[in-house]
Formats: C-alpha cells, sequence, structure tokens
C-alpha cells in the first residue's frame, strides 16, 4: 500500500468511528471547490532558476508548520496595509532572502542556527517556533547531504508519492503518520513553481492541516459536537490526540468523497478550500489550532 492509499484508509477508519465529528453528505453535494490551485509569484520566490526556486520550495515545506503558533507572530502587512497570515508571512521572508543572496547550501542549512533564521524571518530569536524552524531546516540539510535539490527530488523518479515517502522515511519532522500533510504538499508545491513533474499527482491526498477542516466547518460540512465546537470557539488550542485527528482525518475523508462526485483531484480540491479559508467570512470564525510541527 502506498503512502496516500495508506492515508486514506487510516482517515477513512477514523472518521467511520469518530465521536466529535461527523460528515454532512447534503452539504457535501452542494459544494464548489472553487479555482484551480496556483502559488503567489509575489509572496513566493518563483523567478529564479529551477535549481535554486527547487531549494526554496524544500526550505519553504521543511517550515511549513506551526499554525497553533501563527497569532504570536510578527505578522507581515500587505499592499493594502492588513497583516498577512503566518504561513504567507514566513513564505514571504523567505522569498526575500531567496531573492537577496540566493540558497543556503546544504552546509549551512546544517549549521542552522535560531537567531539567524529568526532575523530572516522578522521574529523574535526566543520564539519557540523559530528553535523548531531552525531544527527542521537543519534536518532537511542532512537529508540531502550533498545533492543539490533537483537532485533529491529526481530520486523519486516522477513520483509525487514516492517523493512523498522519501520524505517521510528521511526526516522526522515529516513523519506524521497517517496524514503526511507536509511530505505530500511538497510535489505539488514543487509542480506549482514549475520546477518539477509528476505523473502520479492525482494520487495525492489532500493535505491535512487546520484551515482545511476550518472551511469545510463553516461551509456546513463538518459537524461538530458541542464540547469540541465551543472549545474552538472560545480559541482555545488543541491538544494532540483523539478530537484533533478526527477533524483532519474527517476532513481527508469528505473531501475523498468529493473527489468521486467531481472530476477535480483530492489536491485540487484541498488548494481551492485552502485558498477559500483567505476570506474575511471564514477568518472572522476562530479555527481549530493545535502546537504541532506537523501542520
Amino acid at each position: 500500500m502506498s503512502l496516500s492509499d495508506d492515508v486514506r484508509r487510516s482517515c477513512a477508519h477514523i472518521a467511520a468511528k469518530a465521536r466529535s465529528v461527523r460528515i454532512d453528505l447534503d452539504a457535501l453535494a452542494a459544494l464548489e471547490p472553487g479555482p484551480p490551485p496556483e502559488l503567489d509569484p509575489q509572496a513566493h520566490y518563483l523567478e529564479g532558476e529551477p535549481a535554486d526556486v527547487a531549494a526554496y520550495v524544500l526550505a519553504l515545506d521543511a517550515i511549513n508548520f506551526g499554525s497553533g503558533w501563527f497569532p504570536t507572530l510578527r505578522k507581515r502587512r500587505g499592499a493594502d496595509g492588513r497583516p498577512l497570515s503566518g504561513y504567507f508571512t514566513v513564505a514571504w521572508a523567505l522569498a526575500d532572502r531567496f531573492r537577496r543572496e540566493g540558497p543556503w547550501s546544504n552546509a549551512e542549512l546544517r549549521a542552522m542556527r535560531t537567531e539567524q533564521l529568526a532575523a530572516v524571518l522578522g521574529q523574535p530569536a526566543d520564539h519557540e517556533l523559530m528553535s523548531l524552524y531552525a531544527q527542521a531546516l537543519r534536518q532537511l540539510g542532512d537529508f540531502l547531504g550533498e545533492r543539490p535539490a533537483l537532485h533529491a527530488v529526481a530520486a523519486a523518479e516522477g513520483s509525487a508519492v514516492r517523493l512523498a515517502a522519501q520524505l517521510a522515511a528521511g526526516m522526522a519532522m515529516f513523519a506524521d503518520h497517517g496524514f503526511y500533510k507536509r511530505a505530500q504538499i511538497v510535489p505539488s508545491d514543487l509542480e506549482l513553481a514549475g520546477v518539477a513533474r509528476f505523473a502520479d499527482m492525482d494520487r495525492l491526498t489532500i493535505f491535512a492541516d487546520n484551515l482545511v477542516p476550518h472551511v469545510l466547518r463553516c461551509d456546513g460540512v463538518l459537524v461538530l459536537d458541542e464540547r469540541l465546537a465551543s472549545h474552538i470557539d472560545a480559541g482555545r488550542l488543541l491538544r494532540t490526540g483523539p478530537q484533533e485527528r478526527e477533524l483532519r482525518a474527517c476532513a481527508v475523508h469528505a473531501c475523498a468523497l468529493i473527489a468521486k462526485r467531481t472530476s477535480l483531484s483530492e489536491r485540487d480540491i484541498d488548494n481551492a478550500l485552502w485558498a477559500r479559508g483567505q476570506a474575511p467570512a471564514y477568518k472572522v470564525h476562530p479555527r481549530p489550532r493545535c502546537r504541532t510541527i506537523f501542520y
């Protein structure tokens, strides 16, 4: 069984036995997936040489987690003066660094210091997330060894699922058993950045974080029991455990059901829902937050 098939099986099993979350099939029938996925060319470094862009994507996705800490970050402001999300704050700051100085070498990744990375991202060096990010980049440097980023990607031989499995096996901070959100998003981002192509992209599941469950809940697809709903609506952090896993698993399974009813892949549905979640109508409601290295 492949990594993505394992995620589907695991999430379907959790959804079938879930006590705090259920899927509303009537709401599923009315869900419009939205526009195709894309990367913002201003907030992401996409204009460089393919080798440099690939290095950027791997570095960004190595630190593409921390949503439970995002309310405590110093947020970058967009052209309209409003603060950006935690993800775009990090992605844009990293893009600016690559535009100024190019990619880090693998040796520099392996030697990454917390205060060095905090300065790049415009955050205080004593922020807990900065030390976790530095650790993640050191793991990336170890994973790459002496290989350029594109050589590591080529080792997957054109398979998105194989690349995800290699990342999950090679870096502990990607080993999100049963979900593999960050491992699966890497080939998707590489393809969206235009530096790699994979023959099996449609085999990927959604990238199970906290935003897609939030959007599905707002749209009536995920229905939470009163205790869990009240906890989230009060802005309290979730612990890692059954309820947090039910939220993500039901989102994965719901999107698999949507894919079966439409011509879109689960990956396309995920990106559309993630983009939808940037709208004010979704941002005004508290979303589930959990301090974890996996999303």
